[in-house]
């Protein structure tokens, strides 16, 4: 991978953000929110009102106050909260920090199940154990996130008692309960992401199988396992690096519903909460923080695509 290559997909990178930023920062001004009387108040005076807008730069042409928005965010300074009145930066961190937590359990989760139940229904192919994978897979595309979650609260919250139903607990107050509180909303979000990840290292592993240098390698006398694993498996997953990174973005964005029904309290939550509120700086810094991570997931997907594949070169 050349040192140009990485160049040009971080412009790339950059060139995207400034574009969401401008689509983002674009539609929040058609929304019907007035920041002054947000602040303020619906019985602020028009006096009041009229120095808030001046204040906040409300009364510059739409231009400049793109330019005062942007400049404080390469500064490090989403603005402030319309709802809160505190600063939105550390607001969205932490809550980006929690849905991390969420997103490195699920896929840590997704993919301890998702490549063996793959791998056995390619190497059982047409038997029970391929017909078992299809099934669960099928029902895991087939059932809406909040369906799984209902179930799953019923059956391990209330009936079986065995986990909180819901709520949140910071790591560093009680690892224990921070994990106990994660282990449904985990489990619910992963169902999805298992069928699609393990229908895809099946495919690509049955197709993989059936390659030449696959015959040349067990004609060679290598172990079955060998083949599988060293010469099958390697180059079946490169496809599913593209998917995983996907499964980045979906679940740092896709996951409002999730976080809504077990309140944890991470960006989607706090995305929907600014859109019901109208909190147009919690959207702007929402939205634009999302499209950098889901840039760079899918930057550090090429990466490890080029580093498992030393035959991928990208000029």
């Amino acid at each position: 991978m050349s040192a140009s290559y990485l160049l040009k997909r971080l412009g790339l990178i950059c060139y995207t953000l400034i574009i969401v930023s401008l689509l983002v920062f674009g539609i929040t001004q058609v929304l019907p929110a007035d920041a002054a009387v947000m602040m303020l108040g619906e019985n602020a005076t028009p006096e009041a009102l009229s120095a808030l807008r001046a204040q906040m730069g409300l009364n510059d042409p739409i231009w400049m106050q793109y330019l005062h928005w942007i400049g404080g965010v390469l500064r490090g300074d989403f603005g402030t909260s319309l709802r809160t009145g505190q600063p939105v930066g550390p607001t969205l961190l932490s809550a980006l920090g929690t849905s991390l937590q969420l997103t490195v359990l699920t896929l840590l989760f997704m993919l301890m199940l998702a490549i063996p139940m793959g791998i056995v229904a390619a190497v059982r192919r047409g038997r029970i154990a391929d017909l078992a994978v299809s099934l669960v897979s099928y029902i895991g595309v087939s059932l809406p996130e909040f369906v799984t979650a209902t179930i799953a609260v019923l059956l391990v919250a209330d009936w079986w008692q065995l986990l909180p139903p819901v709520g949140y607990v910071p790591f560093s107050e009680d690892p224990a309960e921070w994990l106990r509180h994660l282990v449904l909303p985990v489990v619910v979000v992963s169902f999805i992401l298992i069928a699609h990840v393990s229908r895809m290292v099946r495919s690509e592993l049955v197709d993989v199988l059936q390659t030449d240098y696959i015959r040349a390698a067990r004609l060679k006398g290598l172990r079955p396992r060998r083949v599988l694993i060293r010469h099958g498996l390697r180059n079946a997953l490169l496809p599913t690096i593209t998917i995983v990174a996907l499964d980045v973005g979906y679940l740092l964005g896709g996951v409002i519903v999730v976080e809504e029904i077990f309140s944890i309290p991470g960006i989607g939550r706090s995305l929907m909460s600014a859109v019901q509120s109208r909190d147009l700086p919690v959207i702007q810094a929402g939205v634009l923080i999302m499209a950098a991570t889901y840039s760079i997931a899918n930057f550090a997907a090429d990466l490890l695509y080029a580093w498992l594949d030393k035959r991928i070169q990208y000029d």
